[in-house]
């Protein structure tokens, strides 16, 4: 597929990299740079120039593009170059926006100027943060059909009743249906068996329906209930934490923002009126213990400097605060959470490359691809892809036991109509079923290629 990607910033680069093993890429970018390094870096083709000229799409070949990607830092000029490229001949056009305003007038944007897809990165990132608020003890949730099943990762402490059980009598001993497809043991990562013991320590990835999910973090704490978040302090009011603290009193929590631009206290107050707005220095370790900060349930670095996220969230375990969220945006210092212990990361760039590359395989499927959804998980070492079975092939109908699956590949579940399976030797593949696979191969387009 032809794909054009305006602005070759953070989300731009990660998107043609990602994409151009598999489309014609080209990039479209004012700096000659950016233009530059992408081309020496990746199989594309790079254009300096302006989005909003049409001579500049034009020797882009726009007429002839499946995808137009707009992600500058201009709410603006995503938005107008997408419908240029659209009057142009773009068959689908995906616009980054981060404007809250803009938000509402999706539906417009989508029937009456063609946009095909908006993504907000901001209310992105809070949806995450909200989710694992929702359940402290994970590190990160993940959802695939259409929410049916839900991915949750979390790290296994020493006394939990999954220290020292194997796999094998995990579903026996919880009485719940629920599958472990990956851990991370230090800096090894293991797709598993039966008779793998789990340890304290584990970072492990578990599958479940949503009700499921929520009955495993009631087996594995006997406080589950006191676990509960009731009050989060957010370090840094940008648009992240607007969009969050609107989420959290919906959910009934008690939230209070640190910011030190006055301005933006205002203009938060004005549009958060049940929310403790405090102007601030966040980074002040003495305005902290005065705030309270530390007697919160939960504590969320928001700040633009990922640095500085890092450093508060650090602080803010050493001083007993139960759940920490950190938002990071670069790829080398997410991978350092590890090694800190960190508890959970959260990347509005990651987050929104998912997105739009979930709506290009989407895209793909009517050419023949049945990736539907794709999550990159522990800095890109795991990959959980959903499939859809949309043809009788050799692997339908039979059992899985009788099937050779290849290395460092699992079923992590099937979906059939309204009912979540989790899988075992005695079940079987069905036209039109979703199939969630974890991995740390990559590259897989198609279910066959599981297969040996």
């Amino acid at each position: 597929m032809d794909i054009i990607i305006v602005g070759c910033g953070k989300v731009g680069y990660a998107l043609a990299e990602v994409l151009s093993s598999e489309h014609n890429i080209t990039v479209i970018d004012l700096s000659e740079d950016k233009i530059n390094s992408i081309t020496n870096d990746c199989d594309v083709m790079g254009i300096v120039g302006n989005g909003l000229h049409t001579d500049i799409l034009d020797e882009a070949k726009v007429d002839k593009t499946g995808i137009f990607i707009a992600v500058t830092n201009s709410d603006e000029v995503n938005i107008l170059s997408c419908l240029i490229a659209r009057k142009m001949g773009a068959r689908h056009c995906v616009s980054r926006v981060r404007s809250p305003g803009f938000g509402k007038q999706i539906i417009f944007m989508r029937e009456e100027l063609g946009i095909s897809m908006m993504v907000n990165p901001d209310f992105n990132a809070a949806n995450e943060i909200a989710k694992v608020l929702r359940y402290p003890e994970a590190i990160n949730i993940e959802s695939f059909a259409k929410g049916q099943v839900d991915l949750a990762e979390i790290r296994i402490t020493s006394g939990s009743i999954l220290d020292n059980i194997a796999l094998s009598q995990l579903s026996r001993r919880l009485r719940l249906d629920v599958l472990i497809c990956a851990v991370q043991r230090n800096d090894e990562l293991i797709i598993p068996n039966g008779s793998f013991v789990l340890r304290a320590g584990d970072k492990i990835h578990i599958t479940a329906s949503h009700s499921a999910m929520v009955k495993f973090f009631r087996s594995i704490s006997a406080a589950y209930r006191e676990k509960r978040v009731k009050s989060v302090v957010l370090i840094g009011g940008g648009r992240v934490a607007y969009h969050l603290s609107k989420q959290l009193i919906e959910m009934g929590v008690k939230v209070k923002i640190i910011e030190i631009d006055e301005k933006r206290c205002l203009e938060l107050s004005e549009n958060l009126n049940k929310v403790n707005i405090s102007c601030a220095d966040g980074t002040d370790h003495d305005l902290l213990r005065e705030e309270r900060v530390y007697d919160a349930d939960a504590v969320v670095t928001l700040t633009g400097i990922d640095e500085e996220n890092i450093l508060l969230s650090l602080l803010a375990k050493k001083n007993g605060v139960k759940k920490v969220v950190t938002k990071v945006n670069r790829m080398s210092l997410i991978q350092l959470s590890d090694t800190l212990n960190l508890d959970s990361i959260v990347s509005p760039k990651s987050i929104t490359v998912n997105q739009i590359l979930q709506y290009v395989r989407a895209k793909q499927n009517s050419l023949g691809n049945n990736v539907t959804t794709l999550y990159r998980l522990v800095g890109d070492r795991l990959e959980a892809i959903e499939f859809i079975v949309r043809d009788k092939k050799d692997y339908v109908g039979v059992p899985l036991k009788k099937l050779k699956i290849r290395s460092g590949i699992l079923i992590a579940s099937i979906v059939r109509g309204n009912e979540l399976i989790i899988p075992r030797g005695d079940d079987c593949l069905q036209v039109n079923d979703s199939v969630v696979v974890v991995t740390t191969s990559k590259g897989f387009h198609d279910l066959s290629n599981i297969f040996d």
